[in-house]
């Protein structure tokens, strides 16, 4: 679907009319030269002051033109594509900490948490290296972005094997309760490295009150005043660069495995998995497969059964 986007210079009387006009629905951003942004009607209100003093107005979404001609009647609309892969349009550009995650969907692979903190001030280099989804990123271009990035970015990683994640459902847990377990601790980790920031985001993969009833644990602090958002990489650095970080580091795990054990691990639980599971029990034996897959998949009952 595309965008439109509208820009025009501005007098400081017209700065102070459209503040005054969008105040209600303005968001934090301390980019550097800005001086307001609101999102109204899902067009994003930016208004940029230069070094010589001077301002100027953008207007950004899909019905950018129509809030733009309220401030200036001759506008210069230019449409932009979704789909081009360009500069993403943040939701916030104040310093954050998000979450994401990998793994759920993959038999032999493992689960992977991470956190991250972005401050705002370095939003522009994540746009710099195109970070965005890490579905829509290829692995070799991960395996390119990421050990720089790590140099300049704080992250918490959480691994759970698939031997560790067995012994915990066999306790009693569910998979989103392990992973609500996880991305809880990730970002405490970052939290008490960063105890000023005020905005934490999580991908979402279960309502915010059930996320929180499965915190059960006395002694593990909460991570409170989260802001819960289904496909979050797209709209928060933190969790878009906590998403290629997990990916980044799910790559990792598998080429362990895959030197340990010299076969190659499939992603998902698909025949390819099937298939891989005969040839590793074959070749490994049931009692070390049992520790490398994930036991409460169907693929492992299906297994058993027609044994």
């Amino acid at each position: 679907m595309s965008k439109e986007t509208v820009s025009f210079a501005i007098s400081k009387e017209q700065v102070d009319e459209i503040i005054e006009y969008y105040q209600t629905y303005q968001r934090l951003n301390d980019g550097e030269y800005i001086v307001f942004q609101a999102i109204f009607n899902q067009v994003v209100i930016t208004i940029y002051e230069n070094k010589k003093g001077n301002h100027k107005a953008t207007f950004i979404g899909q019905e950018a033109s129509s809030e733009a001609l309220k401030w200036k009647e001759d506008i210069e609309i230019k449409t932009i594509e979704k789909a081009t892969g360009g500069k993403p349009d943040w939701l916030c550009y104040a310093n954050q900490i998000g979450s994401d995650e990998v793994g759920v969907g993959d038999f032999v692979l493992p689960l992977i948490v991470v956190a991250a903190f972005v401050r705002g001030k370095d939003i522009k280099i994540l746009d710099q290296y195109g970070v965005n989804d890490s579905k829509k990123i290829s692995d070799e271009k991960i395996k390119e972005m990421v050990p720089p990035l790590l140099k300049v970015f704080s992250v918490s990683k959480l691994t759970l094997s698939n031997d560790h994640y067995n012994k915990v459902i066999a306790k009693g847990e569910n998979l989103n309760s392990v992973k609500a377990k996880m991305h809880n601790r990730a970002l405490l980790n970052m939290f008490k490295k960063f105890p000023d920031t005020k905005h934490i985001f999580i991908d979402q993969f279960v309502g915010e009150s059930k996320y929180f009833s499965y915190l059960n644990d006395p002694q593990e602090p909460k991570v409170l005043n989260v802001t819960f958002k289904t496909k979050g990489e797209t709209y928060y650095p933190c969790v878009a660069l906590a998403s290629i970080v997990a990916r980044y580091a799910f790559l990792v795990e598998k080429e362990k495995l895959e030197k340990k054990y010299q076969m190659a691990f499939p992603f998902g639980a698909g025949k390819t998995a099937d298939d891989f599971a005969k040839r590793f029990i074959a070749k490994f034996g049931e009692k070390e497969f049992a520790k490398i897959c994930k036991q409460n998949f169907a693929n492992y009952k299906n297994l058993k059964e027609n044994e």
